[in-house]
């Protein structure tokens, strides 16, 4: 038998259950024989294919004609005995070397096709999501690139320690150019805040969690409740910097911004719109929670509670809950309906919360600390208990890698 190794590029979701409840179909692979040369072109390939199945394939590739020769299968040195699927599950695809200085952050776009990552040197790379490879360089920034965020309009949104934001066509014949550069701040930029961000991610589902017969359907579902955010205006998008100030932009249409935001007494973290594009939040070192009109950036609340700086702010899927992560080892769980004192407080860290997230149907809150812990917390559906629970620990082996100096995570 000769030998053939197997590269697994990417995948399709549509019919086979994986395990994290991700339907994968068929993967994106590339064949290659023992001295590591290309077998034939990248091919889509259904993930049910059996080693007969692929051994077929492989001849026909090569024109054996009549003449069949028997191969062996491995992918990553594992060879394929039974299915494609038995053999990609729990396997590491590929890996995609940066070649950037320090990559601190990245996105994907909402058709995840493709994604970003952001460096220290201040480049931007632009990635084929399946194959792994780079399709363009975005360079304009003088220092270190601190956040992205993918629109739905075909732009890219970076933030930047050269105290600008640039604007990016990241689609198309524009790929990679500038579209403008928004000035304003007199500080280092740490975070920024894109009213369509949740529904760029999430698409047609929503807290109902409705179900949809077709792709025609989803894609209908999903444009409406993109339209329904914007309400005919283009997208929104709020910075948040070191000199305490937050400016809120039309970045697609203007290069200056709708308001100039004040209030914070030290920098700002993080900020977070509400799924429903209402409202967003801001959390700073000054300890306090601050919630804005998405609209027009005006006032409406500050959050008082937290004794430590605070890092992290998420919106429950509904927009009707907020958690706040701090210094001070605390989660702390607020209602919009009532904003002057915490709905609860969750102590369970033993050291600052770094990083924390909502589960899609609002029912969990998971949190990741400098103690080395993930934890999740549970509630009901309605939030008509008295308190949270938390339901899982996970031990983490090594510190999580968070950077203190850029103030940023997830969960």
């Amino acid at each position: 038998k000769q030998k053939v190794e197997v590269e697994n590029d990417g995948s399709d979701s549509e019919n086979e259950d994986s395990d994290d409840g991700v339907q994968v179909a068929s993967v994106i692979a590339q064949f290659k024989n023992e001295q590591g040369e290309c077998v034939g072109p990248q091919l889509d390939i259904p993930v049910a294919s059996t080693v007969l199945q692929m051994e077929e394939l492989v001849n026909q590739l090569l024109a054996n004609g009549k003449q069949k020769v028997p191969y062996s299968f491995y992918l990553n040195d594992t060879e394929i005995t039974d299915t494609l699927a038995a053999s990609v599950r729990d396997q590491v695809c590929d890996t995609c070397r940066l070649k950037q200085s320090h990559a601190f952050c990245g996105c994907s776009n909402p058709t995840c096709e493709r994604f970003a990552s952001a460096s220290k040197d201040g480049s931007i790379k632009i990635w084929n999501a399946r194959t792994g490879r780079q399709v363009a360089s975005l360079s304009s920034h003088t220092d270190s690139v601190e956040c992205l965020k993918w629109g739905g309009e075909g732009l890219l949104y970076s933030a930047s320690r050269d105290r600008t934001i640039k604007v990016w066509a990241v689609e198309g014949d524009q790929l990679g150019k500038l579209v403008r550069t928004l000035v304003g701040h007199a500080h280092r930029i740490n975070t920024l805040a894109l009213n369509v961000d949740y529904v760029c991610r999430t698409g047609p589902y929503d807290h109902t969690f409705k179900t949809f017969d077709t792709r025609e359907e989803m894609q209908q579902a999903a444009q409406a409740r993109y339209d329904a955010i914007r309400r005919g205006q283009p997208e929104r998008l709020v910075s948040g910097s070191d000199d305490f100030t937050l400016f809120l932009w039309e970045p697609a249409e203007s290069k200056k911004p709708i308001e100039r935001l004040t209030g914070h007494q030290q920098p700002v973290n993080d900020l977070s719109f509400s799924p429903d594009g209402r409202y967003f939040a801001s959390a700073s070192f000054d300890k306090k929670v601050k919630i804005w009109s998405g609209k027009d950036g005006k006032f409406i609340a500050t959050l008082n509670g937290h004794v430590g700086a605070v890092y992290q702010v998420c919106w429950s899927s509904d927009s009707r809950m907020i958690v706040s992560a701090s210094k001070d080892s605390t989660i702390k769980v607020w209602e919009l309906a009532n904003l002057k004192n915490a709905k609860e407080t969750l102590s369970g860290h033993a050291d600052e919360v770094y990083a924390l997230d909502w589960s899609p149907n609002g029912q969990k809150v998971a949190s990741g600390s400098k103690d080395r812990t993930i934890k999740m917390y549970v509630h009901s559906i309605a939030w008509t208990c008295s308190h949270l629970d938390v339901v899982g620990v996970i031990n983490v082996e090594i510190e999580l890698g968070f950077d203190t100096m850029s103030r940023c995570g997830e969960v």
